[in-house]
């Protein structure tokens, strides 16, 4: 059981195959350990939190590069792709078949200004956000686990955008230990 009361159905338990999503995204699935995707985005969230709390503003505004981002806007990026994997998973689980538009990353982070925020702000918005998303993956019926539909003209299941989820945050924190050494 996890801490919401609620069990993580069977297709939860299992990894998603290659059929469920596009190949660009096998690199985040494949950062993700386990076969429990609820549980790893539960500690997951929490070492995330962990790591954000640490952070002063002055290093939220540092970039390793002049056309890279800011750790602010690493952190809103993580947080508004979240969204918007979850977003995909809620419509698919519901059945919904119109097809699902992409969105360009860089448009979002430019129209957010991210770097006006403080961390703390981002680092709060980031764990309302995780809780939302397990809220959603908690209450999941099995079935709706292996459901399947279009997003960015691309099949993709439910069980693959929640490991997409974990995988892609796991991706954005190596890069800020490795490229911003926070």
């Amino acid at each position: 059981m996890t801490n919401s009361g609620l069990a993580p159905s069977a297709p939860a338990l299992t990894r998603p195959e290659a059929s469920e999503h596009a190949a660009y995204y096998g690199k985040y699935i494949a950062l993700v350990p386990g076969n429990d995707i609820v549980h790893a985005l539960e500690m997951q969230g929490r070492e995330t939190a962990e790591l954000l709390d640490r952070l002063s503003d002055s290093q939220g505004a540092h970039r390793y590069a002049p056309d890279k981002w800011t750790v602010k806007e690493v952190i809103g990026h993580i947080t508004d792709s979240e969204r918007v994997f979850a977003y995909r998973a809620l419509r698919i689980a519901r059945g919904d078949q119109t097809p699902i538009e992409g969105f360009e990353q860089d448009d979002y982070v430019r129209s957010a200004q991210f770097d006006r925020l403080s961390v703390s702000e981002l680092a709060a918005e980031f764990t309302t956000v995780r809780k939302a998303t397990l809220s959603l993956f908690k209450s999941l019926q099995p079935d709706a686990w292996t459901r399947r539909g279009v997003a960015n003209q691309n099949e993709v299941s439910v069980r693959a955008l929640a490991y997409m989820i974990a995988g892609h945050e796991l991706h954005h924190r190596q890069i800020l230990k490795d490229k911003y050494e926070v």
